[in-house]
C-alpha cells in the first residue's frame, strides 16, 4: 500500500456526510463539528449524544438508510456502519462524484484515513500509523506528553514540574509486565471543553480498555479513544433513572473484575450531582478498586467563562450549589428554598431552567428580592456557549424568549455583572 499524502482540511461551512449512528459516529461527529463542517448524518438511529447534536441544531438528520443522492454537494464522507456492504454502496458512490471516502470497517477500502489526533491550544497534532491505529495513538500519546510539558520549540514554561513524558502505558500490564487485575477510574470530564478535563483524568482516558460515558462529556475526548476501546454510552441504557443506574453499577463492577481497565467519563465533577458515589459504593461492595479523579465542576466554570466570579470581595463571601431537577413543591426535594432565599451571597442552580419558574417565584416568595440579578449560561465554556443576564423576576421569561435549553448554569446574586466594564 503506498504511503498516505498527509493533508489538513479547512472544513468550515462545506458538507460532510456521516453515514451511521452508533459509537463510531459518536466518536467522530465531534471533531467534524469543532472544524465547522456543515454535518448530514444518515442512519435510522442515533446514540443520545449524536440526538443532543441534532437536537442542539448543530448537524441534520435523515432519518432513514443512505441514499447515492446523499453525497450531493459533499466534500467528504465517513462511513460509520458495520455492514460491510452497505460500507462498500457508499464508496462506490463517494467514488463516482471523486469524494474521498473514510470506512471504519475497512481501512483498506478507505481513499481517506482519520488520523489519531491531540489538539494543544492552537497547535493540532495528527499522527497515521501507516495502517496501523495502535502505533499512531502510541506516538500521539507520547507527543501529547511532550506538548503537555512544553517540550517543543517556542513553548512557554510548564505551569509544574514532574509530569510524565512518554506514551500511557496499558492497565493490562504492570511495571514488570506481568498481568493486573481490573480496577475503575471515575473520571470528570470538566464542563465542556475538553482542554478542561485534568491530566490525570486524560491519561486514564487513554489506558482505558473500557469507557462509559454520558451525554454531558466533551464529545472531542472520545475521538481520542483507541479504536480497540468498548464505548458504553450509559444514556442509552433503556431503563428508568434509577434502574439506568443500577446496570451502570453492573457494567463497572463487571467489566473490571473480568480484569479490564474501567474509566467512568462524567462531565463535570463526578460528585457534584453525578452520582459518583453511588458508582464508588457500589465497585466497593464487588471488592474492585477505585480511583476518584476530580473535574472541573460547571457550577464554576461555566459563570467564569460568562465573566461572572461566584465570590467576589465585598460582594459576596459565599456561594452555594443546589439542584433544580425538582420543582420546590415536589415531596421529594432536600432544597430548602426558603433558607437559601435569606442568603446574601451567590445562588448557582444545577439542572434547573425546566423549573426556572417556579424557583424564582419560590425565592422571591421567601423574601429574595425580585430584582436581584441573575444570570443563565447555557453551555459554558463550549463553542455553543450563550449567556443572558436578568432579574430574578424576569430570567424565567427572558430564558423562553431567547430559546436557551440545557445544559445551562443558573447563577442569582450580586456577582453577576462585577465585572462588566
Amino acid at each position: 500500500m503506498s504511503n498516505p499524502y498527509p493533508l489538513g482540511l479547512r472544513l468550515a461551512g462545506l458538507r460532510v456526510v456521516v453515514v451511521g449512528g452508533g459509537t463510531v459516529a459518536t466518536r467522530r461527529v465531534p471533531a467534524l463539528l469543532d472544524a465547522g463542517a456543515d454535518v448530514l448524518l444518515v442512519s435510522p438511529e442515533l446514540t443520545p449524544a449524536l440526538r443532543a447534536h441534532v437536537d442542539a441544531g448543530r448537524l441534520r438528520w435523515e432519518p432513514r438508510r443512505f441514499a447515492p443522492g446523499d453525497l450531493d454537494g459533499a466534500w467528504l464522507v465517513q462511513t460509520a456502519v458495520d455492514d460491510p456492504a452497505a460500507a462498500a454502496a457508499v464508496s462506490d458512490a463517494a467514488a463516482e462524484r471523486r469524494i474521498f471516502c473514510v470506512r471504519a470497517d475497512d481501512r483498506a477500502a478507505a481513499t481517506a484515513w482519520t488520523p489519531a489526533v491531540t489538539r494543544h491550544g492552537p497547535v493540532t497534532v495528527a499522527v497515521l500509523g501507516g495502517g496501523d491505529p495502535r502505533r499512531a495513538m502510541s506516538v500521539r500519546d507520547a507527543v501529547r506528553a511532550l506538548l503537555s510539558v512544553g517540550q517543543y520549540p517556542g513553548a512557554r514554561p510548564p505551569a509544574a514540574q514532574g509530569a510524565p513524558v512518554g506514551g500511557p502505558r496499558r492497565s493490562g500490564a504492570a511495571e514488570g509486565g506481568g498481568p493486573t487485575a481490573g480496577r475503575v477510574a471515575l473520571v470528570g470530564a470538566g464542563p465542556g471543553d475538553p482542554e478542561l478535563i485534568t491530566m490525570k483524568g486524560w491519561r486514564l482516558l487513554t489506558e482505558a480498555d473500557v469507557v462509559v460515558t454520558d451525554r454531558l462529556v466533551p464529545g472531542l475526548l472520545l475521538d481520542e479513544l483507541r479504536p480497540d476501546v468498548e464505548l458504553v454510552d450509559a444514556s442509552k441504557i433503556p431503563y428508568g433513572p434509577s434502574r439506568a443506574q443500577e446496570e451502570i453499577n453492573r457494567i463497572l463492577v463487571d467489566r473490571a473484575l473480568a480484569g479490564a481497565f474501567v474509566v467512568r467519563l462524567k462531565g463535570g465533577d463526578p460528585y457534584v450531582f453525578g452520582r459518583g458515589g453511588e458508582e464508588l459504593l457500589a465497585c466497593a461492595a464487588a471488592g474492585v478498586p477505585v480511583t476518584v479523579v476530580p473535574g472541573v465542576t460547571s457550577s464554576v466554570a461555566a459563570p467564569a467563562a460568562a465573566g461572572i466570579p461566584v465570590t467576589h470581595r465585598a460582594v459576596a463571601h459565599e456561594f452555594t450549589v443546589v439542584s433544580g431537577h425538582l420543582p420546590p413543591d415536589s415531596p421529594a426535594s432536600l432544597v430548602r428554598w426558603e433558607a437559601l432565599a435569606g442568603l446574601r451571597g451567590t445562588l448557582v442552580i444545577l439542572m434547573g431552567l425546566k423549573n426556572l419558574a417556579a424557583i424564582t417565584e419560590a425565592l422571591i416568595a421567601h423574601g429574595r428580592p425580585a430584582g436581584t440579578p441573575a444570570a443563565v449560561v447555557q453551555e459554558g465554556t463550549t463553542g455553543g456557549q450563550r449567556s443572558l443576564r436578568s432579574t430574578l423576576g424576569a430570567v424565567a421569561a427572558d430564558v423562553l424568549a431567547a430559546g436557551l435549553r440545557p445544559p445551562a448554569v443558573v447563577v442569582v446574586g450580586d456577582v453577576v455583572g462585577t465585572l462588566d466594564g
